[in-house]
């Protein structure tokens, strides 16, 4: 993941820096003491996560991401815990209030990594630049091949409930049935095969077909009979779904 270091105070990049090193996975692009600076790169250069402080000199971290059209992921590191409902409120992947805490910081950037595969897999674009004529047999298809033990078996993907992940391996639901499938499929693999208008991933365990869903609750979804809960990871994007 690219990402930009915003903050007027250069101690505080050195930490978020120092961080990034220890943790590995990330290529810093740019570090800027004036948030100004920044905007050319966020504009013309593909950027998946920014640092961003709040209270800086002549803009803040809040009209950053304001004024910023397409703004990347981005997780919010001040010393004002008082704009952290603004912060959530605009969708801020995280809040950090400093001095940032290691464990913390740990947890922001796993957030955010995850989030970062999430889109990339329903990104509408990104099979079909790949393989155009795979692209439209999925948007054809109205069935899907899983193995599972020895067999490859095809199921119905309006039949599909919800799918979820067990340890090494992911059981799939089917609605108007009493057995369940299991195979050894990646939630990567699974989504890459269902229709990303159709199926939605709601927790880190599980996948959820949008038209089975009959009751949004403040942290479940409600699947047939089955309480599945929201992911605090995936809740901006289930509730923007749902158009809640």
């Amino acid at each position: 993941m690219k990402c930009v270091i915003i903050d007027d105070e250069p101690l505080a990049i050195e930490v978020i820096e120092g961080y990034i090193k220890q943790i590995g996975g990330l290529d810093i692009v740019a570090k800027c003491t004036n948030p100004l600076d920044a905007f050319t790169i966020l504009n013309k250069q593909q950027i998946d996560l920014v640092f961003l402080d709040i209270e800086m000199p002549n803009i803040t971290g809040i009209d950053v991401v304001k004024t910023i059209e397409n703004m990347p992921q981005f997780i919010f590191t001040t010393a004002y815990p008082q704009y952290a409902i603004d912060g959530f409120n605009l969708n801020a992947t995280d809040y950090l209030v400093k001095p940032i805490p290691f464990h913390r910081f740990l947890k922001a950037i796993s957030r955010a990594k995850e989030k970062h595969e999430l889109m990339s897999v329903n990104e509408p674009g990104n099979f079909t630049s790949a393989n155009p004529i795979l692209a439209e047999a999925k948007a054809q298809d109205k069935f899907i091949f899983v193995k599972s033990e020895y067999e490859n078996i095809k199921i119905n993907i309006e039949d599909i409930m919800y799918i979820q992940g067990l340890k090494d391996y992911l059981k799939i639901y089917i609605q108007n049935s009493n057995k369940s499938i299991l195979t050894l499929l990646s939630f990567k693999e699974i989504l890459n095969k269902l229709p990303n208008n159709i199926f939605l991933r709601v927790h880190r365990s599980y996948i959820v077909n949008v038209s089975e869903i009959r009751v949004l609750q403040k942290t479940k979804l409600v699947v047939g009979d089955v309480r599945i809960p929201i992911g605090e990871t995936y809740k901006t994007d289930v509730l923007k779904r749902l158009g809640v």
